[in-house]
């Protein structure tokens, strides 16, 4: 396999920008990345209409020549923590002014070069941009990035809706009625589920989170995990194991971005130390990425040419050599689509020896 076709990537920061083994240690894993910091409001206008966009275009840059998707983290933050220093003594009209400036800026400079927006981040645990600006304020949000960047995908972002039975506020319900409410406002919006997944230091309730992934990818909507991540704790490396194998298992998840991105100071799960080796975490995503299509796949036709491999999603180099020629070696391009689960793929190579 020479590109997986299921997106697993891991969030990456500024330092990848001036250090060549996080560059070299990050492209040769992983096909998606989400910026940890790099695309919020608060690093892209720290000061009111002086826009900083150095970090997040050398980190694109990076990142399409490396052929790695990138995820738009985030428009707007419903936080009121972490807001721009400057926002919070706004008055109504002047925050609807900078909403729609910010929109204009950051949708416009990068429209056509990411794989989703999160639009409007933890608008359901808070309410920052609604309680000033009306209930409607996320809807007319996600209206205004599409009319900009049509052909995108605008997520919702929220954490606790699989990881925490116990909170009512992201619930799959409450999720849910939150998607009918945008879409309420325009039924053509290309909608998405983004579920943060910040596990407690408790071991997972997988069949909890089985059953809201059920429910939420009955929606019909793309669901990724968006910023998957496990509490520091004894069994932190085991259960982080755990909650990957269950996320990419689940049928209806389209992709997982882990919340991974390295610091030389500290991180919540690291997957590497300063040096770039591995550490426990480390060995559990390169044993994934091996399990999940990043391996040879070797046999023999039968007497009739035929040779059967059941494969993942993903762009394949075949290499076919005669048994007794030996300089007889061909190579051939493989790709294994999802577009329709349900259909067998044979492909059929004639050869002329």
């Amino acid at each position: 396999m020479n590109r997986p076709g299921f997106p697993f990537g891991s969030a990456m920061n500024k330092y990848i920008l001036n250090n060549s083994a996080y560059q070299q240690w990050f492209a040769s894993r992983f096909t998606v990345t989400t910026f940890a910091n790099e695309m919020k409001w608060y690093t892209n206008e720290y000061a009111p209409g002086k826009d900083n966009y150095f970090e997040a275009d050398g980190m694109l840059q990076y990142a399409k020549k490396n052929n790695i998707d990138v995820r738009g983290h985030n428009i707007f933050w419903d936080d009121p923590a972490y807001q721009p220093y400057w926002v919070n003594s706004l008055s109504p009209d002047q925050l609807n002014s900078a909403a729609e400036n910010r929109v204009n800026s950051v949708v416009s400079r990068y429209k056509g070069q990411l794989i989703g927006w999160d639009v409007v981040n933890e608008n359901l645990h808070f309410s920052f941009f609604e309680s000033k600006l009306g209930q409607k304020f996320s809807a007319r949000m996600f209206n205004e990035v599409h009319n900009i960047d049509g052909q995108t995908t605008l997520f919702l972002n929220e954490y606790n809706t699989i990881e925490d039975s116990r909170d009512g506020l992201s619930s799959p319900p409450s999720y849910i009625q939150k998607i009918k409410e945008i879409q309420s406002s325009n039924k053509q919006l290309p909608l998405g589920i983004g579920l943060e997944s910040h596990f407690p230091n408790s071991p997972p309730n997988l069949p909890y989170m089985r059953a809201s992934l059920d429910t939420l990818t009955a929606t019909g909507l793309p669901v990724w995990i968006t910023e998957l991540d496990v509490a520091n704790q004894p069994n932190q490396v085991e259960y982080f194991e755990q909650v990957l194998r269950e996320a990419h298992s689940h049928s209806g998840i389209q992709g997982i971005v882990m919340w991974t991105s390295f610091s030389p100071e500290d991180c919540k799960i690291c997957l590497v130390d300063n040096n770039f080796k591995n550490l426990p975490a480390g060995d559990v995503v390169d044993k994934l990425i091996s399990e999940w299509g990043r391996k040879t796949v070797s046999g023999t036709t039968d007497e009739n040419g035929f040779f059967k491999a059941s494969l993942f999603h993903g762009d394949y180099e075949m290499k076919i050599s005669h048994p007794v020629k030996k300089n007889y070696t061909f190579t051939h391009q493989l790709q294994v689509l999802s577009k329709d689960k349900s259909k067998k793929t044979t492909q059929f190579i004639q050869l002329s020896i």
